[in-house]
């Protein structure tokens, strides 16, 4: 079993959903941002989602489309954020997924970014744009059991769809809980329940559930009926208000110990 499937069957015995932590790699700078995701994982976070920068991020808010023009300034593209994948593992076994657009895996040759994905020691690969039908050219190329494909549910999927989008996922599913983009505000919990309820009857994959979750409150609200919970901007916020503070690192760490205290059922 891989480090994801252990990290959810972990979580499930000792009564908790899984905090699933999103920053944008190299954001405010690479080494910054090497300690803030070291002090995520050794702060409670379950599961590191690494953001690759790019230019034209449209699925995200305008924090985290901020976040990747900062990390483009300094210079960081997907050779980097592998780079600092590795360097996290010498510390650290909290599962990666790496969070990106397809433009940077093409660029960079699907079949070396598997192999240099894998051999630095990422455990999955999140693909905003790229539709379930198009898939196949991407993940002929690994063993799901080896490096796990996580796929995008909307809200507005219908059931039919999402059973033909899980077929070709593993790892988790990412339920985005809203229309619209990352960051903005509001929940509704009885909404995302009945899709999450609906998802659930179509596949036995965990099932994660991000944008506009921003507190604890957001995150016991939803641990209640999902998995995980997913938060990014968040931590974003946090870093583009404290970027210039030698003390930012410790700033995320306490944030993510007071999300993921939020996560525990008993």
């Amino acid at each position: 079993m891989n480090r994801i499937n252990n990290k959810f069957n972990e979580l499930k015995e000792n009564y908790q959903t899984a905090l699933v932590g999103f920053v944008t790699a190299g954001d405010p700078d690479i080494k910054t941002s090497q300690t803030i995701i070291k002090a995520m994982c050794d702060s409670g976070v379950d599961i590191l989602e690494l953001g690759v920068p790019f230019s034209d991020p449209t699925a995200d808010g305008p924090v985290i489309q901020r976040s990747s023009t900062r990390a483009l300034k300094q210079g960081v593209y997907l050779k980097d954020v592998l780079e600092m994948t590795r360097e996290l593992r010498k510390t650290s076994s909290v599962p990666v997924i790496l969070f990106s657009y397809y433009n940077p895996i093409m660029a960079y040759g699907i079949g070396e970014f598997y192999h240099d994905a894998l051999e630095a020691g990422a455990d999955g690969l999140l693909v905003v744009d790229l539709p379930s039908e198009e898939a196949d050219e991407l993940i002929s190329q690994w063993k799901p059991e080896e490096f796990a494909f996580i796929r995008l549910i909307a809200p507005t999927t219908p059931k039919a769809r999402m059973a033909m989008i899980t077929q070709n996922a593993s790892g988790f599913l990412y339920l985005v809980s809203k229309t619209g983009v990352t960051g903005s505000d509001g929940l509704d919990t009885t909404d995302i329940r009945v899709h999450t309820n609906t998802l659930r009857s179509v596949t036995d994959l965990p099932i994660c559930v991000g944008f506009g979750i921003s507190t604890p409150d957001d995150v016991r609200a939803i641990s209640d009926f999902a998995d995980g919970v997913v938060i990014g901007s968040a931590f974003e916020r946090m870093i583009e208000e404290n970027q210039d503070s030698p003390d930012l690192p410790v700033m995320i760490g306490k944030m993510t110990m007071e999300f993921k205290a939020a996560t525990i059922k008993l």
